[in-house]
């Protein structure tokens, strides 16, 4: 089954900032695109840190750099200076699902998308990620029908009725094997656009139960 991919839902123009970038500079461009935060790159458009609001705030009254003997300046911050690091990115090839869990687990609002090589190729946001959610529920009935039990499972036509409303999905139906159900419910809840699924399907026969105690049995010396 095709699932959606970080690069059908990210922006490919990306606001960055290299490490020597003044810390006020940052400020500014935040501001100015309205974002929450800004991947810092090397001279080969690789991602080496993340600046985020957060970052900013915590250096608000910035420590200053020990002064060189004879003299009392001190070298405002940059961007390298106050980065997270390393950056949390995500591939572009991977899975919008697979984005969502990791913003989720790392509690991050953006995440940069690099190619293969881990340079910059774009940005995704938890806004562009619920674009996923806003998918029509007869595209997701159609991809429940075809590609879940008729594709995957082998299921025919009119064996489960399939509802969808507002992207949440209504099995009910019987299918052969009592094995095919847990695949049945994994499958259809990795769909891009569901959020949630009620199964009421039911199976012909029990093909779970197996003979490993027998095999065992006769497998013991004594």
């Amino acid at each position: 089954m095709k699932h959606l991919k970080v690069a059908d839902l990210m922006t490919d123009e990306v606001v960055s900032v290299a490490p020597g970038t003044a810390f006020k500079d940052v400020a500014k461009l935040l501001a100015q695109y309205d974002i929450s935060g800004v991947p810092v790159l090397d001279d080969e458009d690789r991602v080496v840190g993340v600046v985020s609001q957060t970052d900013l705030l915590a250096r608000t009254v910035p420590e200053p750099h020990p002064p060189e003997q004879g003299t009392t300046a001190t070298n405002p911050p940059t961007a390298g200076d106050v980065m997270s690091a390393p950056a949390v990115s995500v591939h572009a090839e991977e899975t919008v699902a697979d984005a969502a869990r990791l913003m989720t687990r790392r509690g991050i609002e953006r995440l940069p998308v690099v190619d293969v090589e881990d340079r910059l190729v774009g940005i995704v946001t938890r806004r562009d990620l619920l674009r996923m959610f806003l998918r029509p529920d007869s595209e997701i009935r159609r991809r429940v029908t075809d590609e879940v039990l008729t594709e995957v499972l082998g299921v025919p036509p009119g064996g489960v009725d399939v509802h969808v409303v507002d992207g949440i999905v209504t099995l009910d139906g019987l299918v052969d094997h009592r094995s095919q159900l847990p695949a049945l419910l994994s499958l259809v809840e990795r769909l891009d656009g569901v959020v949630a699924v009620a199964s009421r399907v039911t199976a012909r026969t029990d093909d779970t139960e197996t003979t490993q105690p027998d095999h065992a049995r006769h497998a013991m010396p004594w």
